[in-house]
């Protein structure tokens, strides 16, 4: 596909030419669980009300937008949002992880049914926003409490039970270690996506799993840019999910500083969106499914990125700024910056871990040995396809 024109590919920045396949899956996993936590404190709220809060933008880790009433305050109690916690963005991509690590290859929607959905509901975990130990079914929404439901005591085919389930950014924020198994290969990432995703989403929420997974594996390819990713992404993605991605970066192009894209590009993804203008009281056809529409966060999230040229603090700082679902959307944009080889602001990230009582750097490394098996397994499963073709008189293959 021929890039358009306002996404003629630059160079790849310095800071990410000599980013190893190692440096590239600790960078995205650290990256979209400190963009996460910043989020958090003020997801649900829009750019003027954060400006308001905050008396300016937010530039770093915040506490909690109640203050120390954030056990009673609504709509957000009973969780301690702020002080970098990671939400449930964050506990869904370990857990996805964990679930690589012991099928040990690519997976599909029986894996969730088989092993994530058991995470969820029988090891209790430290909980950051809870300030406790408890099962991760306690912390996530009803969106994904629909796993535990269809596929643990709806006993509904794995590959068809996120049929029925709101349309959001649920399966699509836990897709990255998706593309990172799949590291430099977005066509492979998007369809495993899809499949892992049939478990928990449908319609446009399974599209955008897919897409944010493929953007992610494109990330990791040597040389790519912001700009390459995002064609690798309307070269993939279908219906409402590419135009909205299209618009949003035709527009996010035009920017290099975040504040004055704030307004644009929200105003490029809304026809897309279905939740509306007031986070906090969608719309009558609210995450319902549809071909024509979109969720918000994935192509704002791509937008962001090429605002900031790929730089992990502008790219997240201007995804916490945009509000609403902003913790989903640093997340996402945080991955992708942080797969391109961007580092991580180290204070932040161990704010963030103390702050929430984990190691951000331990599932990055099982990812990345996993990685490296499912590699392995791959080529041996392509050499054993070519040994097969070429037995039956198909065209030579060489190694």
């Amino acid at each position: 596909m021929k890039p358009p024109e306002h996404h003629q590919i630059p160079p790849p920045h310095p800071e990410t030419a000599s980013a190893t396949l190692d440096d590239r899956i600790t960078s995205a996993l650290v990256g979209a669980a400190v963009g996460d936590a910043l989020g958090g404190p003020v997801e649900g709220y829009s750019p003027d009300q954060i400006l308001e809060r905050h008396g300016g933008r937010v530039h770093g880790i915040v506490g909690p937008w109640n203050g120390d009433a954030w056990r009673t305050a609504r709509p957000l109690a009973p969780y301690h949002k702020g002080d970098g916690h990671v939400t449930d963005d964050t506990l869904l991509t370990h857990a996805l992880i964990r679930v690589y690590a012991k099928v040990r290859d690519h997976l599909d929607a029986y894996a969730i049914a088989d092993h994530l959905v058991p995470d969820l509901m029988n090891t209790p975990r430290w909980i950051p926003e809870l300030e406790a130990e408890a099962l991760p079914l306690h912390r996530v929404f009803l969106a994904e409490k629909w796993l535990v439901a269809r596929l643990h005591y709806g006993h509904v085919d794995p590959r068809e039970a996120g049929t029925g389930n709101i349309v959001n950014c649920g399966a699509a924020m836990y897709m990255a270690p998706v593309g990172l198994v799949n590291a430099a290969n977005p066509h492979a990432a998007y369809a495993e996506a899809l499949d892992i995703a049939g478990a928990h989403q449908s319609s446009y929420g399974r599209e955008a799993a897919g897409v944010f997974a493929a953007a992610v594996a494109a990330a990791c390819a040597p040389g790519a840019t912001p700009e390459s990713v995002v064609d690798t992404c309307l070269a993939l993605a279908k219906d409402g999910t590419r135009e909205a991605i299209e618009k949003v970066c035709e527009v996010a192009a035009r920017h290099s500083d975040f504040e004055s894209a704030l307004t644009p590009i929200r105003q490029a993804v809304a026809p897309y969106d279905t939740v509306g203008p007031d986070y906090r009281s969608p719309s009558l056809g609210a995450r319902r499914p549809s071909r024509l529409h979109a969720i918000e966060e994935l192509p704002v999230a791509l937008g962001m990125l090429l605002v900031a040229s790929g730089d992990y603090r502008r790219t997240v700082l201007g995804s916490v700024n945009y509000g609403r679902d902003c913790d989903s959307i640093a997340t996402m944009s945080g991955a992708l910056s942080g797969a391109l080889g961007h580092r991580v602001p180290e204070d932040w990230a161990k704010q963030v871990a103390d702050a929430s009582r984990l190691d951000l750097w331990e599932p990055a490394r099982t990812l990345a040995a996993v990685t490296r098996e499912v590699f392995d397994r791959d080529v041996q499963r392509r050499r054993a396809h070519e040994r097969a073709l070429t037995a039956l008189g198909g065209p030579e293959c060489s190694d």
